[in-house]
């Protein structure tokens, strides 16, 4: 009769020291930069593509709007802990928000150059993300 292999568990983690996390690297930076451009694009499409009384509704509503979902479902430290699915489709949207909110303003090569960068680094954070 053979034997079946056993299977060894793997050792656990070394947890990291109080007070500390990884190293941020360039793909990080890039990532929060995409986001602050994000949220600085809606603002400025908020106080330019209305009239008076509603530019000021659309520029402080519209990136606190992206802010919050991004803080509930996006984030590392994230409110709702959602699939890895969910969380980048939350994160697209807001970067197809900000993209179409240059388009409508008519500088639709900014919303393309904007969009192309922030999926890209997106995809790169997102494959680290599930790599680790």
């Amino acid at each position: 009769m053979s034997e079946l292999p056993t299977v060894r568990p793997e050792p656990p983690a070394q947890p990291q020291p109080a007070g500390t996390r990884p190293a941020l690297t360039a793909v990080d930076v890039l990532a929060f930069v995409a986001e602050i451009f994000a949220f600085v694009s809606l603002a400025i499409w908020g106080f330019l593509a209305w009239p008076f009384p509603w530019n000021i509704v659309a520029g402080i509503g519209a990136p606190l709007l992206a802010v919050l979902v991004w803080a509930l479902f996006v984030s590392p430290r994230a409110v709702f802990v959602v699939h890895p699915f969910a969380r980048a489709l939350v994160e697209l949207m807001v970067y197809a928000a900000a993209t179409i909110a240059w388009w409508t303003a008519g500088q639709a090569l900014i919303g393309i150059v904007y969009g192309v960068f922030a999926v890209t680094v997106g995809l790169l954070a997102g494959r680290r993300r599930l790599a680790a």
